[in-house]
């Protein structure tokens, strides 16, 4: 998945923190505005990444800076929190949201997506405490961020859970969760296997030869269902628990 690259001058020194978690936030207002928002001196705030209701994500700060989203604290509820800036060990997702916290689809993959990548990159283990919603550092002023729909339980659950691989062509690619079913990325697993397909923008599909299979798209990578997409090649799919993986022979 692609991270767009858009600075913010709104960040500072973690003075020698690394970041042990990520705080979720939205942004209370909509894309594009919260975009320049965050990355305007004059707003004094930013966090290190945006990720809009279509699944795109923005970094606006370095991992290795302190963006500047949690710095108030008030009555926090985090036992991590150790006295000092909060913004020096944590890095801050903004999710564009009007309010209450419910996530489009696109936008949930991507925010799943980014916070394996930061976990595994940073070294920090997922759980309640490693991954949190800015209401628990400042529960006075925002006790409704990121809203009462944030797909917590959700998110915890797909973080937990084994990914799941597709063994084809000698090459083994990893899929996507999309509710309880396995999507492959539609241009990979093509090139792997040598088939034609084209695009249908609305609603979003592919077309392969006479067959018509429904995609989600992630940034700019469109994905199928597995057993869908074998079925329009002609190819069938093994499914190897013990491995979480997908055989397409």
């Amino acid at each position: 998945m692609e991270i767009i690259q858009h600075p913010s001058p709104n960040f500072s020194s973690r003075h020698g923190r690394v970041p042990i978690g990520t705080c979720n936030h939205i942004t209370a207002g909509a894309f594009p505005g919260c975009l320049n928002w965050l990355c305007n001196p004059e707003s004094q705030a930013s966090a290190h990444y945006l990720i809009t209701q279509m699944g795109v994500i923005y970094q606006l700060v370095a991992d290795e800076n302190a963006a500047w989203h949690a710095g108030i604290v008030n009555r926090p509820n985090w036992p991590l929190y150790d006295g000092t800036n909060p913004n020096r060990y944590l890095i801050g997702i903004e999710n564009e949201n009007l309010g209450g916290g419910q996530l489009t689809e696109l936008q949930y993959q991507a925010n799943l997506w980014l916070e394996k990548v930061l976990a595994q990159k940073w070294g920090y283990p997922i759980n309640t405490d490693t991954l949190i919603g800015h209401y628990r550092i400042d529960s006075v002023n925002r006790p409704n961020c990121p809203g009462p729909n944030f797909p917590w339980q959700r998110l915890f659950a797909d973080l937990t859970q084994q990914s799941v691989n597709i063994a084809v062509g000698g090459k083994v690619v990893q899929c996507i969760i999309v509710g309880d079913r396995s999507y492959a990325p539609i241009r990979v697993i093509a090139q792997i296997l040598g088939f034609q397909y084209g695009w249908q923008p609305q609603p979003p599909a592919v077309i392969i030869g006479s067959t018509t299979v429904p995609v989600v798209i992630q940034g700019e990578t469109g994905y199928a269902k597995v057993n869908e997409l074998a079925a329009a090649i002609g190819r069938q799919v093994a499914w190897d628990g013990p491995s979480n993986t997908a055989t397409i022979f």
